[in-house]
Order: structure tokens, then C-alpha cells, then sequence
């Protein structure tokens, strides 16, 4: 009987394992932080284990009844039965879990899985967790005198505990992975301490982040030769692997960006850049699962500007509140830039235009000189980040009419206020959508001609105020818009509610599960010389 029992458990390890991707998948969204997993499974597990409970109770009733038949009216020897019933149960529950698994790759993937190294040292882990707990399972209820319904506890079980047991794995690998991570957070300070003539820049912001690095590497490319991370790559171990194996000695320019979740997530990258040029974008409410408060995010994004060296220089892009503040807070050197109309700026952005063209503004300078600018970008925010960008340029020496050129090359960054032109005009800022972010997208809409829909699935991330957000988004887009549909029937039933108390039409409103589904719909609302936003499109982890 040992073979059969080394089978079954080989068998239901590989089955579990693979029904465990799913899970692998969302703590890899997580960033691998444990405390957003478990919030996760604590906020999907109606959804998620309801199904996996109702199709595991199905295959085990299943496992459990046909031996018992086969054991009464079977004519072999109970031997014989105990090993069809052992052979019947690992078939069923590889039918489960190829159905889990089968669920999981037609489910609509925005952020695909990658098997990284850390991935892999995950997935070894995992199996050997897996192992021991059906190891552990199967000396407890495998035995003889167990009786046959008994025997499909231990392969139930696991698949059920898949989540808790793929938690169990990231938290035994933690301190190799935490080793992995100061080696190469100590091979990348090393790296950047060797290039003493290497400028250094960090970008911190609630929002802007990305979009303001990618306009700062366009503009400085017009004298230097500049290395920005691709993508949003803003943490300690993301930041340490690109300067190991990207940034070459010919650059001559580094621009860090420096995102968090927690207090002291910014102090960690400004300990292995160390920057002499410390950038604010803005501060809002951005991850207040995890902040709790706008308060501790605006001293978790001042811990860039604190961390500025004796020569360094702060730049904060004037908002007329958080930002102002902290500038004001700020000792070291510092410029105030932006279209803020209160307060003195170093550097300011008059005469903005949008459309359909993209904008247009005059850069102005306090002492005077100007010039005349013009972007593909949208938006009065994306100006306040080109001016912060701007400030930073002339930091480094550059003229006006450089400047000026550089923001001429600057191009839209995917998905984030993007103008896509056609017969029918496209704007898509479907990136990690926020209450700014939001309502300035939504002004750029009530600029463009035609009719305005709006396509989103709301806010997420946003604490015990995330519904009031969501309700407030309602209420703008009823000021902006001529027709919403709204992605997700739960979690935007507060967007819905806004809007209906602003006194939108019902018929103007369409709730749908998927993006799919509203996509397919926007004809029925605009046409072509018409206006549609996509603001906010939840990662994999949010889906309802």
C-alpha cells in the first residue's frame, strides 16, 4: 500500500501546487508584502473560497460516495476498494484542481505572472510546504483504520488551506529573501558611491511619479545622457536591480523614482540612491489602507527632502495645500514651482491651453525670461509636473530654448492621461486612478467638444473612506459627463449613488461586470467627434 500512498501524495502535490498559482499570482500584486495579502484574502473571500468550497465539497462528496458504493456492493477484496477509492479520489481532485486552474488563466489578466528568481524560490518553497503538510494529513487520516471516508480529508484540505499555505511559504522564505535584498541594496549603493560625478534625482509624489520621471528624462535627454528605470519601478529591490544591471558608466544622469506604503519606504531609496535633487510631485489620499491618514503620507514623502545632502536642492510643485506645507517645513534649498496663482514661484506655467492638440503654455521664469512651450501632455497637473521637470533642467544648466525643446519631446506615458485621436477622441488614464487624479482628468474632459462619457470602475485603496470618495466621483462626473458606465456592480453602487443625487438621468447610467462588456457599449452613448475617458482599471486583485 506504501506505492499507492507515495502516488497519490506526488499527485496531490502537483495538483495543489498548480491550483496554487492563483494565489501566487496575487501575493506577487501584492509586492510580496504579507499584510496586503492577508487584506486581500480578507476582502475577497466570499468571492473567491465560496466557489472553491462549493466545487471541493462537490468533488469530495463525490470521492467520498463512489467507494463507499464500490467497498458495499463491489466484489473484490477491501484491498482492492481501498485502492479504487485512493485512485477515485486523486482523479477527482485533479479534475478540481484543473478547473481552478483553468478558471484562473481565462480570467482577464491586466498584470501577468512572472516566474522572477523570487518567484521560483516561492514556488520551491511552497511545494515543500505543501509536502509536509500532506505528509502531515495523511499519517493522521490515511490509515486503515481510518475507514474509506476519511481517505479524501487529506487532498481536500490542502487545496482549501492553498491560501493560507502559499502565506505560510512567503513568510518561511522572508529572511533568505531579505538577505537577497541587502546583498544587492549594498552592491547598488557601492555601484552609485563609485560615480562620484553621477547626478542623482528622486521623484516623490502621491501621484505623478512615473509620468514626472519620464518628462524629466525627455527634457534632460536634450544635453545629457539620462537613465530612468522603465516602467513604475520605485522600491528598494526594483531600484537595486536596475543599477546593477542597467546604469552603465556613460550615463550621466540617474533618476530614482521613490514610491510607498509604508512610513519609511522613502527613507529606505534615499539611503541607496542618496540624491542631491529631491522632487515633490503632490501628496493626496494615496494608500490609506496602509497610511491610515493624508497626514503620515505627507511625512512619509518629506522623508526624500529630509534626506537631502548639505549641497542638495528640494523642488516642490506648488499645490496651495499638503505640498505648500512641507515646503514651507523644508530647510534645505529649495524652489517652488508650478500654476499655482498664490505665492511666490521660481518657475511658472501661464496661458495654458488644451484640446484636442494636446497643450500649450508659456514657461516663465522669476527673473524673467521666458518662452513659449507645447506638449502632446493633458491636463493642468501634467503642466505642474513639466514646470517641476523644467525647474530641474535649469538646475543642471540648461537654457530656456532647451528646455523648451525638451518638452516638445516629451510624449505621453501609457495609460496615464493619454490622448489617443481618432473619429471618436480617446482619453486613457486608466493607471492607478486617485480623488486628484481623477478630478483633473475630468477636467481635461470638459474641455474636449461633443458629448463626454466616462468609463471607470472607481477607487480602491483608499481605507474606511473609499465609498465617500467614491461617491464624490459620482457627483463630478455628473458635472462633466453626458453618460457613465460604471465597471463592477458592488463596488461602484456609491458612484452610482452620487450621481443619481446630482440628478443624472438613469438612462444615462449602465452598470457592467467587465471592461469587455463596457467597451462594447460606448456607441450607444458617443459618436464620432465625441469624447470617452477611461479613468482607472483595478489590477487582477480587485476584480469583483
Amino acid at each position: 500500500m506504501w506505492w499507492l500512498i507515495i502516488v497519490e501524495l506526488a499527485v496531490t502535490l502537483l495538483i495543489t501546487l498548480a491550483a496554487c498559482r492563483f494565489y501566487l499570482h496575487m501575493l506577487q500584486l501584492e509586492s510580496y508584502q504579507l499584510d496586503g495579502y492577508m487584506r486581500w484574502l480578507k476582502r475577497e473571500k466570499n468571492r473567491q473560497f465560496g466557489w472553491t468550497l462549493n466545487a471541493g465539497l462537490i468533488a469530495s462528496i463525490a470521492a467520498i460516495i463512489l467507494p463507499v458504493l464500490l467497498s458495499l456492493f463491489g466484489t473484490g477484496e477491501i484491498k482492492r476498494s481501498t485502492i479504487t477509492a485512493s485512485l477515485l479520489s486523486t482523479a477527482f481532485f485533479t479534475i478540481y484542481s484543473a478547473l481552478m486552474i483553468v478558471k484562473d488563466f481565462k480570467t482577464r489578466q491586466k498584470k501577468k505572472m512572472k516566474f522572477t528568481g523570487r518567484m521560483i524560490r516561492l514556488t520551491v518553497t511552497l511545494a515543500l510546504v505543501i509536502a509536509a503538510a500532506l505528509g502531515l494529513l495523511f499519517l493522521i487520516f490515511r490509515r486503515e483504520s481510518a475507514g474509506l471516508v476519511l481517505m479524501w480529508i487529506p487532498p481536500f484540505a490542502v487545496i482549501i488551506l492553498a491560501p493560507w499555505l502559499t502565506w505560510l511559504a512567503a513568510r518561511c522564505i522572508q529572511p533568505l529573501e531579505e538577505a537577497f535584498h541587502r546583498r544587492f541594496f549594498r552592491m547598488a549603493q557601492k555601484k552609485l558611491a563609485s560615480r562620484k560625478n553621477l547626478i542623482k534625482i528622486g521623484i516623490t509624489g502621491s501621484y505623478g511619479k512615473t509620468s514626472t520621471k519620464f518628462c524629466l528624462q525627455a527634457i534632460l535627454s536634450v544635453k545629457y545622457n539620462v537613465y530612468a528605470p522603465k516602467s513604475s519601478i520605485n522600491t528598494p529591490m526594483g531600484l537595486s536591480k536596475v543599477i546593477n544591471e542597467e546604469l552603465t558608466d556613460a550615463h550621466q544622469v540617474f533618476i530614482a523614482e521613490m514610491g510607498a506604503r509604508h512610513v519609511g519606504d522613502i527613507r529606505e531609496l534615499v539611503e541607496l540612491v542618496h540624491p542631491r535633487y529631491g522632487v515633490l510631485t503632490s501628496v493626496g489620499p494615496q494608500h490609506l489602507e496602509t497610511f491610515g491618514d493624508v497626514k503620515t503620507v505627507a511625512n512619509t514623502k518629506f522623508e526624500l527632502i529630509e534626506g537631502l545632502p548639505k549641497n542638495g536642492v528640494g523642488i516642490f510643485a506648488a499645490d496651495d495645500g499638503e505640498v505648500d506645507k512641507l515646503y514651507e517645513r523644508a530647510k534645505c534649498d529649495k524652489r517652488r514651482v508650478g500654476i499655482s496663482e498664490t505665492g511666490m514661484l521660481n518657475l511658472r506655467a501661464e496661458n495654458i491651453q488644451s484640446g484636442p492638440f494636446g497643450s500649450r503654455f508659456t514657461l516663465i521664469a522669476d527673473d524673467g525670461e521666458r518662452v513659449d512651450c507645447e506638449t502632446k501632455l493633458l491636463g493642468r497637473h501634467n503642466i505642474s509636473n513639466l514646470v517641476v521637470c523644467c525647474q530641474v533642467a535649469r538646475e543642471l544648466g540648461m537654457t530656456m530654448a532647451e528646455i523648451a525643446e525638451g518638452v516638445a519631446r516629451v510624449q505621453p506615458v501609457e495609460h496615464r492621461l493619454q490622448l489617443l485621436p481618432g473619429a471618436m477622441n480617446v482619453i486613457d488614464d486608466a493607471f492607478n486612478s486617485n480623488p486628484v487624479g481623477a478630478k483633473r482628468a475630468l477636467s481635461v474632459l470638459k474641455e474636449f467638444p461633443g458629448r463626454h462619457l466616462i468609463i471607470t470602475p472607481g477607487f480602491v485603496e483608499l481605507g474606511e473612506n473609499e465609498k465617500e470618495f467614491n461617491y464624490q466621483l459620482g457627483r463630478q462626473i455628473a458635472d462633466a459627463c453626458d453618460a457613465a458606465i460604471l465597471v463592477g456592480p458592488k463596488h461602484t453602487a456609491p458612484i452610482k449613488k452620487g450621481l443619481l443625487d446630482s440628478g443624472f438621468r438613469p438612462d444615462d447610467i449602465k452598470v457592467v461586470r467587465t471592461l469587455e462588456e463596457a467597451t462594447a457599449l460606448i456607441r450607444t452613448f458617443v459618436g464620432n467627434g465625441d469624447t470617452v475617458l477611461f479613468e482607472n482599471d483595478l489590477p487582477d486583485n480587485y476584480t469583483e
